[in-house]
């Protein structure tokens, strides 16, 4: 019997291979900062559990490789998921000596690199299967739970993520609450500003080109640049124009953020309102106006709610960008996750810095994944009653 292999299973087995056996699964630091030792996932486990969780990555790896079917692929995918979620933690518990507080064991590119290919072929999996919008929310909410039930149970306390995480709860939820303000604000804000902008470039011809270009240039603006030109002018604001300081304007801090967010976020709203708008079918115009509709008749009952699917797709873009951007606000003040990000880059503790990228990276995760959803189910309403 001849083997058939998988091309992407063919890419998978051998970052399987190569993090299973040569890359360090684990590293061990007697300090946060010092350089940590390597140790591979027999070094960094019990004997027993170590050769287990061997052999569940290397059959993951061989059902990968192979064209299995896609059942089999989703459970071998799964546990070797779940596998390397509990295990990290025990390998954590494993090499950090009794009673030492300062010891550090975090996370080895062994380990990132197997959940990335494990994670991959359940992605691929999961597209195979086509999914319901709400099976892939699903999904999302039962990871999640899993996610959650391992932080509460503890088996992660002993990680040095979560070491640091420990000393600093207060101040990691309320740079949290800020990321989620600045994000979600200036979204709100620019659609409130973008879509009736939108709509009137779509109405206005002439005016199109101007607009879109003005904001094509300002997302050229790198983030950090715009930040500091921002500056100058908000502190003016804030010193000459009577009650603006005590609204929380000034040079620094949440308001250029805010305003620097709010401004990258305009173009892709606008520009896909102009875009849906564009491609409502002639024929449901022609017959809204036989049906002697208004102007603005037809574009609340007709024009915008054919158009809703692009434009959200431009809410989509723009949320997942600002939660990346709102990182970079800690460089001015305006808090967020960047803050923890910055403190470790400053003080050479890789731990600190992912503190506030892991955090970051799921949020944009999370929305990406919601957000398709509602678009795929409104497209598909839309689709079924185009009335």
């Amino acid at each position: 019997m001849t083997l058939r292999f998988d091309k992407l299973g063919v890419v998978i087995a051998v970052i399987v291979t190569y993090a299973a056996f040569v890359a360090p699964f684990a590293t061990f630091r007697a300090n946060r900062i010092v350089p940590g030792q390597a140790r591979s996932i027999l070094e960094a486990l019990p004997p027993t559990l170590g050769a287990l969780l061997l052999a569940i990555v290397i059959a993951g790896g061989i059902v990968a490789l192979l064209r299995t079917s896609l059942i089999l692929r989703l459970v071998a995918s799964m546990i070797a998921l779940v596998a390397l979620a509990i295990l990290i933690g025990t390998a954590g518990g494993f090499l950090t000596p009794a009673g030492n507080t300062f010891a550090r064991v975090a996370p080895a590119s062994g380990f990132w690199l197997l959940i990335f290919a494990f994670t991959l072929l359940l992605a691929d999996v999961l597209t195979r299967l086509n999914l319901s919008p709400w099976a892939r929310v699903g999904v999302l909410i039962v990871a999640a739970l899993a996610i959650g039930a391992l932080l509460v149970s503890g088996n992660w306390n002993s990680l040095s993520i979560l070491k640091e995480y420990a000393s600093r709860a207060d101040s990691f939820w309320a740079e949290g609450s800020k990321h989620v303000t600045l994000a979600l604000g200036s979204l709100a804000a620019a659609v409130v500003a973008g879509v009736p902008l939108g709509i009137l470039c779509h109405r206005v011809e002439p005016l199109r080109a101007g607009v879109l270009n003005v904001l094509n240039i300002i997302q050229t603006i790198p983030s950090i640049a715009l930040f500091g030109l921002l500056i100058a002018p908000l502190g003016w604001v804030a010193a000459h124009v009577p009650g603006a300081a005590a609204a929380g304007i000034r040079g620094i801090g949440t308001a250029p953020a805010f305003v620097a967010l709010f401004l990258y976020s305009l173009l892709p709203v606008v520009a896909n309102t102009v875009v849906g708008l564009a491609g409502v079918p002639r024929a449901a115009n022609d017959a809204a106006r036989g049906m002697g509709m208004t102007d603005r008749q037809r574009l609340f009952d007709v024009e915008f709610p054919l158009a809703f699917p692009v434009i959200l797709t431009g809410i989509r873009i723009v949320l997942v960008q600002n939660i990346g951007l709102a990182t970079i606000a800690a460089l001015i003040g305006g808090g967020g996750f960047g803050v923890f990000v910055f403190q470790g880059i400053g003080q050479t503790a890789m731990d600190l810095v992912l503190l506030g990228a892991v955090p970051t990276v799921a949020l944009a995760f999370a929305a990406a994944i919601i957000l398709d959803a509602i678009i795929e189910m409104t497209s598909t309403a839309r689709r079924a009653d185009p009335a």
